[in-house]
């Protein structure tokens, strides 16, 4: 069984018989364990347009960072129970965590069985390039799919020759990409069966 945090109610983790999804109304800060977690952690205070936002309209539902605790939860049952998370390439939480920020292709090692990494989403099926930082937490984990596919739409106006995927699409995670996140979660449980 892998726990799948911080997952939007009916999403792709829903129906699956060897997955437990921990949506909004459960409340993922509320995880105890014991099982292996892929976690999405809610990003939007923690990327680089948080301190536009709350500079433009105040209010310390915006101030950056201020997510309640879900990336320290998020973070916490990581490290306790084994498994991954994952956020935006560029997340001020890892800054603000003191992670070590993924660079070149490849995982990198944070010791202790962490490992760090950025891979793009759109390797995995996405429309948008969607580049993401991963944490894990377990052995050396398994090689991804590097790829660099630039992709056919773009997320924001970053890229204007691209057309914009609507906020649900955005947000989505692709099929390939939640099988792998599984797939990493499960060879931490190995891990931890082995010790």
């Amino acid at each position: 069984m892998i726990a799948a945090l911080y997952v939007q109610t009916g999403g792709c983790y829903f129906g699956l018989s060897d997955v437990d999804p921990w949506d909004a109304t459960r409340d993922a800060r509320k995880y105890a364990g014991p099982w292996p977690v892929v976690a999405h952690p809610p990003c939007q205070l923690w990327v680089n347009l948080a301190a536009v936002n709350f500079k433009r309209y105040g209010g310390e539902h915006n101030r950056p960072g201020n997510d309640g605790g879900c990336f320290a939860s998020a973070l916490a049952s990581v490290r306790a129970y084994g498994g991954a998370l994952e956020h935006p390439a560029g997340s001020n939480a890892w800054r603000a965590f003191g992670l070590l920020r993924p660079t070149g292709i490849g995982w990198r090692s944070a010791g202790h069985d962490e490992w760090t990494c950025e891979v793009w989403q759109s390797a995995y099926g996405h429309k948008a390039r969607k580049r993401t930082w991963l944490f894990f937490k377990g052995e050396k984990p398994a090689e991804l799919n590097w790829a660099r596919v630039a992709g056919t739409h773009q997320i924001g106006w970053f890229d204007r020759i691209k057309p914009t995927l609507g906020k649900a699409e955005a947000m989505a995670t692709p099929r390939a990409f939640r099988d792998m996140l599984l797939d990493l979660a499960s060879s931490s449980i190995q891990r931890q069966e082995a010790a």
